[in-house]
């Protein structure tokens, strides 16, 4: 399956005191690149709560980290999906400097669809399957 790539710039803000970025950062970097990844494809977070009652949820998530990435690095984020199931997806998401091919980061992440009023795990909607062909 196709890849999806999103670019952010490292700020002083996503560094430690090496001017390295944080572990945890990667963790932002990744989540802000699925959100996107589903905007790409027509699907907002807040819409499909208020109008299909659902929402996503890391399950679980692994994460290596091979090389750093520092302050002002222009980075690439990708999204890619392993699995898809019933109710959950596997993603693989890399990140890298960009125009590089080394991964400084990778992430295995399960995520979950839940129904938004009782936080319960439910289908993923029909049209969500769908980006499975799409990407």
């Amino acid at each position: 399956m196709t890849e999806f790539a999103w670019s952010v710039r490292v700020y002083y803000e996503d560094t430690d005191a090496g001017g390295v970025v944080y572990h945890a950062n990667y963790l932002h970097f990744m989540e802000r690149a699925r959100t996107e990844w589903l905007r790409a494809r027509g699907f907002e977070q807040d819409e499909l709560k208020s109008q299909l009652n659902v929402l996503f949820a890391v399950r679980s998530m692994n994460i290596e980290y091979y090389l750093p990435a520092r302050f002002n690095d222009s980075l690439i984020v990708t999204v890619k999906i392993i699995s898809l199931r019933g109710a959950s997806m596997m993603l693989e998401q890399d990140i890298k400097k960009e125009n590089e091919s080394s991964v400084l980061c990778q992430g295995k992440v399960r995520i979950v669809c839940l129904t938004a009023s009782d936080f319960r795990p439910c289908p993923i909607p029909a049209q969500i399957l769908e980006i499975r062909t799409t990407i």
